[in-house]
């Protein structure tokens, strides 16, 4: 499964990274980077979630990438 994480730029200078198909998984950084790292580790922790609740099929899952490449 291909996770597309999109970044904006708040006027503070902070980045915030988001993953549009996981509804309420952002993060902030210092860095792009910093909140690349950590809206991953978000997303994976909200995946776990979803298939320990039943929620996701974990065959869904055999390949997981984030498409970071987005503005």
């Amino acid at each position: 499964m291909r996770f597309v994480v999109h970044f904006d730029r708040e006027t503070d200078g902070r980045w915030i990274a988001s993953v549009s198909d996981l509804p309420g998984v952002h993060a902030y950084g210092a860095t792009r980077d910093e909140a690349l790292s950590k809206v991953q580790a978000l997303a994976f922790a909200v995946l776990a979630d979803e298939i320990e609740n039943g929620e996701r099929d974990a065959k869904t899952l055999m390949s997981v990438s984030f498409d970071a490449t987005a503005a």
